[in-house]
């Protein structure tokens, strides 16, 4: 596994170079894509052009979001899929076979069932398009229970829901997106990431959880970097990671109001301080 800045996981928006400068300053040994971006400046430029302002840098492509709404009324249309076939194949290229999104793990309309079959028909060509150009999909389940509450329908949010939705789409390509706080809030135990393969991760957030809340009293937006607290074992969550042998990005994910009031600077500092520390204290730097 090797850690990775995702600048937008704590409220910044980069341009490439200052991105990746703000990755080799910090101690990040990766970047996470900015597709979209990448492709329009492939077309200015060349693949081979971003390749070597990676290399320059001494940092590594990370993992990418789904740039497709997939949520909408209509599916996405023909041209959509071409030109996210087109970006999948820069990654690829590139290095970068981590794509990942998250499922909202309730609906006022649709009950399990129907929700299950909906995120099927609408991620299928989407993965397809993934598994084409040697591309993964990693499905993140959502755990807060304050999340769903108030809602007609529960949807996914445990491992065992999400590895549901992508034995369902049937593109052999698809795993997890595990975040350690969704891991948490869902009362997963290390012994369920024993469980796991190399093949069920595709891509790893990692942060902590407010003190003084239990799982089922935790609320999505309101986290702390990792190992701020000490509420989230991520020493378990690490060390069951590297005995399946997971090998890909491992990104903070906050979402701290606190630490999006800083200066970019400080955010960047404290973040990449926060992912070594947790690596070192779990023996993997």
């Amino acid at each position: 596994m090797f850690t990775s800045l995702n600048p937008g996981t704590i409220g910044l928006s980069l341009p490439f170079e200052e991105a990746l400068g703000a990755a080799r300053d910090n101690g990040f040994e990766g970047l996470d894509l900015n597709i979209s971006e990448l492709a329009e400046r492939a077309v200015r430029t060349s693949i081979s052009e971003i390749r070597e302002r990676f290399e320059e840098a001494g940092v590594r492509p990370g993992g990418w979001g789904l740039p497709v709404n997939f949520r909408g009324e209509e599916p996405p249309d023909e041209a959509t899929l071409e030109r996210f076939a087109a970006q999948a194949e820069l990654a690829s290229d590139l290095g970068s076979p981590w794509c990942c999104i998250w499922i909202l793990p309730f609906s006022d309309t649709l009950d399990y069932a129907a929700n299950l079959a909906f995120h099927t028909e609408r991620l299928k060509p989407l993965a397809q398009r993934l598994a084409d150009h040697g591309c993964r999909l990693g499905l993140e389940f959502v755990g807060p229970k304050t999340l769903r509450h108030g809602h007609a329908h529960e949807f996914l949010h445990t491992i065992e829901g999400a590895l549901e939705l992508g034995h369902n789409l049937g593109t052999g390509n698809t795993g997890l997106l595990l975040d350690c706080f969704h891991w948490y809030t869902s009362h997963g135990t290390v012994e369920d990431l024993r469980r796991l393969k190399a093949d069920d991760v595709v891509y790893v957030h990692v942060n902590d959880a407010r003190p003084g809340r239990g799982p089922d009293e935790q609320i999505d937006n309101e986290r702390l970097l990792a190992g701020a607290s000490g509420v989230i074992d991520s020493t378990g969550f690490l060390h069951a990671l590297r005995d399946m042998g997971y090998e890909g990005p491992v990104v903070v994910e906050p979402f701290d109001k606190e630490l999006n009031a800083q200066p970019a600077a400080d955010r960047l500092r404290r973040t990449g301080e926060s992912l070594a520390g947790i690596m070192r204290a779990a023996g993997l730097r």
